[in-house]
């Protein structure tokens, strides 16, 4: 009994820096925050202006007195993942999270067109800015979020946006490379990423072979170079986009770029979780004081 009492401390100890190996799940993942009677956690609808019309808008707003960290969340095409489990889980560890929907997308007015996106984002920090002491906005901390489209949305908007504390891109679209297709593999795209939006499809294809160099988020490296950045690749074909802004952001010197890849689908369906995880134990360093 004795000998098989040193066996199995011996198996637990050889187990101890396996088990310890796992990064811890942060918190805000599965507590609620202590409840804040005078400073409650809240949700606030935005109408937000951007192209001569106001774009929808939510924010997840943390309770405290604040002002707060703040993220913004980009959608992709057409945005059937709207990405609000991290939204709760960044607005339980006390950042306020926004999500909205682009021009001409899930109710926002206008007509979509990728181009506009960028600039919908951008609009979307300005407001948040104009009226940080309204929401509780701590406007020297602040990231974005974006998930596909949205990863190739939070890359064009974010080299505008020298001040954000932090991007995250997880399985980004390179939208440049999409406008390098064949004019039929576009429109496949389009009709299988198009319901929800006011737009003709030829549009859109004829948008996006357009504007195809242009739209290469590579071509921002240099911009992005001195910001935070995770990119977060799945098993969704677009692990190259990810990769290839990453090497040409190291190539003009950009140290502060992390990665990951993790085996799952486009929408990390079966990963929200450890999306969760990654996304604040990235951001917690980034958006404190």
């Amino acid at each position: 009994m004795r000998e098989f009492a040193k066996l199995a401390a011996a198996s637990l100890a050889l187990a101890a820096p396996m088990a310890s190996a796992a990064p811890a799940i942060p918190p805000a993942i599965y507590t609620d925050p202590p409840v804040d009677a005078a400073h409650p956690a809240r949700m606030e609808v935005f109408h937000i202006p951007s192209g001569g019309v106001e774009i929808n808008g939510v924010g997840y707003l943390a309770a405290g007195a604040g002002p707060h960290p703040t993220v913004v969340i980009c959608h992709g095409l057409p945005g059937n993942e709207k990405n609000l489990d991290l939204a709760q889980a960044l607005r339980r560890r006390g950042w306020n999270a926004i999500t909205f929907n682009y021009r001409g997308s899930w109710g926002s007015p206008g007509t979509y067109r990728f181009g506009q996106n960028p600039e919908d984002a951008r609009a979307v920090l300005a407001f948040l800015r104009a009226n940080a002491t309204r929401y509780g906005i701590d406007t020297q901390r602040m990231a974005m979020v974006g998930h596909s489209m949205g990863g190739w949305v939070t890359a064009m908007a974010g080299a505008e946006e020298p001040d954000l504390r932090a991007l995250v891109l997880y399985s980004a679209a390179n939208m440049g490379k999409k406008g390098q297709l064949s004019q039929g593999d576009r429109a496949k795209l389009i009709a299988e990423n198009s319901e929800t939006l006011n737009s003709s499809a030829q549009a859109l294809v004829d948008e996006l072979g357009a504007h195809a160099a242009e739209w290469d988020f590579v071509r921002r490296a240099a911009a992005l170079s001195a910001a935070p950045l995770l990119v977060l690749t799945s098993n969704d074909g677009l692990a190259a986009d990810g990769d290839e802004l990453v090497a040409a952001v190291r190539k003009v010197g950009g140290t502060r770029v992390r990665t990951a890849h993790v085996a799952t689908d486009h929408g990390w369906s079966d990963r929200r979780i450890d999306l969760e995880a990654r996304v604040i134990r990235f951001l917690e360093p980034l958006l404190a004081k």
